[in-house]
Order: C-alpha cells, then structure tokens, then sequence
C-alpha cells in the first residue's frame, strides 16, 4: 500500500488545472496498474477510469473523484506547498483523487468483493465541462454502471462526520452577460446621447426583483451583478456598458424563470431609455438531485465510518457531478475537513489546504459503499 499522505502532498505540490492535466493521471494510473487494475485512459481528453471487474454489469457501479485545481496563488507555507505559480488545490481535488485511489487499492487487493466497480478520475470539475467531456466519450456505454456516487471534503465540519440530503442538494449556476449600447459623449451634455450606464444601472436594480417578486418563497434563487464594465472616461460618458453575473438555484425552472424574466427586464428597461441590449445566457452547472435510494446507501455507508446528519439541508455551491446525475442515478455527499487552521478555511480560499487526517475516512467510506449489501 502506498503512503497515501505522501501521495496526497505530492498532487498537491504540483497542481494542474482543467483539462490540462498529465503529470497528475499518470501518477494516479502507475499506482492503479501497480495492482494489477485495467486502466483506460483519455477519456474527456484527460480523465479516466479504472475498473475493477468482479461481478455482471447489472451490479456494476461507480465511484468519482475530480482531479484539477485552481487558477490561485497559494497562501500557505508549507513543505507541500504549490511549486506552480497561479496554481493551487484549494477545493480539496487533490484529497478527493487520493482517498478514491486508496480505495481502488484497498479493494483490488481484497478478493472477496462480488461486484465490479468503475473508478471515475475526472478532469476540469472547476470549469463543469469535465463530466460532460466523459460521458460525451462514452462513459457510460463503455462502463455499464447502475448507479454512480461522488463526495466533496467540507471544511468547517469535523473530519469523520457526513453530511447529505436526498433530492436537491448542489445549486445549479448560470451565467450571464448583458450588453447595452446607448450613444456616448461629453459629460456635461448627457441631454445630447443616450446614457447607458443610467440604462444599466436601472437594470441592476430592476434584476433585484426577480427573486422577490417572480419567484415564489418557497424556491431559493440568487441573481448577482459581478461586473459593471463601460469604454467611458471622467469626463465621457460612455456608449457601451457590459453587466456579468451569476444566478443560482435548484431547479431547472427556477433557471428558466430568471432567464426569462432578465430578458424581459433588459429589454423594457432599454425601450424606455432609448438604448439597445442584448442577452448572452448559460448554464454552467446544472442542478445536484440526489436519488432517494442512492442516499440511503451513501447514508448507510457513512454511518458505519462516523457521524451522519443525513438532511443537512442544500449548499449553494455548484458540482459538475450534477450532470452523471442526469444519466444514472446516484448521489452524493459532504465530508468534514477540519474545524481549525486552514482545514477550516472556505474552499477556493488561498490558505485553504485538505485534512491528510480525513484521507482514512474517505478511504473507508468508499470500501463500505462498495459493499453489495449497502
């Protein structure tokens, strides 16, 4: 068995982002094949997956991990810390890939299991195109599985304990980008043009009132303006304004609403001011469902490793994990990271780092989920 802390300091040490990843398979598949498991690589460009074959496809299932990092300057100063400039693990991908392959590990070397297990290494979670590129590349034709399960380490929650829900779990995450071209001009004759920015900001106040007054209480939505962009100057008035943001939720027709009502807004608001606006909107992230029985397994199996609060309630951060979901069912779960130090920090933060005390937990829980009994 390898040192799976050493293992882990390692990635961390030297982080790749997106799709961009090479050193970081190629470690996590020596280790793999040093067992004796069928590697298949290049799936997503730089995912991959390897399988344990033990048992028929109607039993199969799988297990996934994210493997890329982030565009950030490490803040820490530790013997593992970041050799990459502007590149960091500070969600904690590097902690995810090392406890599945300490799975992957602890299970191939135990000659009991009946049951055959598609380990799921995936690139550029960061970003929500990775899930997306795998199964595009046949994930799941290629690796029949009946149901596919994932977890995420949560910081500010003691190592050992779960947390989970069924249902909605993982907001969905929308972006957007608001054009509004008016006519620019010499600050003190704003009479002369179409001011755009006054066109912009009427935007912004009026995007406020979709989630008071187009959604109903009952569903959470979040529309936030990132950016207030203009080619203006200090004594110009400016004849182009760019808005971009971010909208969240958890459910597609919470999704549709606000994007309906946003191009409602924009185009209202321009016609009373006389400016033009165009609408560019996505979906990065789609909303995280956990199927009912699949939580219930995830449920079980983290009883048996720890503590469990097994309706937690919903998070508002996105996971690419959302889109396996669209094709199998599953679900998925949050593990403590640490109450203290920079185990504690939020994720994305720089002085964030993963719990190498939460790695035995992690393994454990996926060696237990894999059990046909859970």
């Amino acid at each position: 068995m390898i040192d799976l802390t050493a293992f882990r300091r390692d990635l961390h040490a030297h982080p790749e982002i997106g799709f961009d990843l090479t050193r970081t398979p190629d470690r996590i598949t020596a280790a793999l094949e040093s067992t004796g498991l069928k590697v298949t690589r290049g799936l997503g460009g730089s995912g991959l997956v390897a399988t344990l074959n033990r048992g028929p496809d109607e039993t199969a299932i799988g297990f996934r991990a994210d493997m890329d990092a982030l565009p950030i300057e490490e803040a820490n100063d530790l013997p593992w810390r970041s050799v990459t400039k502007g590149k960091f693990h500070g969600c904690g991908h590097d902690g995810h890939s090392t406890m599945l392959l300490g799975a992957a590990l602890k299970l191939a070397a135990d000659p009991t299991l009946k049951r055959t297990i598609h380990f799921i290494f995936q690139p550029d979670e960061e970003n929500g195109n990775g899930a997306k590129a795998m199964i595009r590349d046949g994930l799941f034709e290629r690796f029949p599985m009946t149901a596919i399960y994932g977890l995420h380490n949560m910081p500010g929650m003691a190592p050992g304990h779960f947390a989970t829900q069924p249902g909605p779990f993982c907001a969905f995450e929308d972006n957007f980008e608001i054009r509004i071209q008016g006519k620019g001009g010499h600050a003190s004759m704003p009479d002369k043009g179409v001011d755009p920015i006054v066109t912009a900001s009427a935007i912004v106040l009026q995007l406020q009132s979709v989630v008071s007054r187009s959604l109903p209480a009952s569903e959470h939505g979040v529309v936030s303006v990132t950016e207030f962009l203009t080619d203006g100057a200090r004594n110009i008035l400016p004849g182009n304004v760019t808005l971009r943001g971010d909208c969240r939720g958890f459910s597609d027709a919470v999704s549709t609403t606000i994007e309906q009502r946003m191009r409602a807004i924009v185009e209202g608001v321009c016609i009373a001011q006389g400016a033009q606006g165009a609408v560019d909107y996505s979906t990065s992230f789609r909303p995280l469902v956990n199927d009912a029985t699949a939580t219930q397994r995830i449920a079980n199996a983290a009883r048996t490793i720890g503590t469990l609060n097994d309706s937690f309630g919903r998070v508002g951060f996105s996971e690419d994990f959302a889109e396996f979901l669209k094709h199998r069912p599953g679900a998925f779960i949050l593990m403590g990271n640490g109450l203290e130090g920079n185990h504690a920090m939020p994720l994305h933060n720089p002085s964030y780092d993963f719990n190498d005390a939460a790695i035995a937990h992690g393994v454990d829980f996926w060696v237990k989920l894999a059990l046909p009994d859970m």
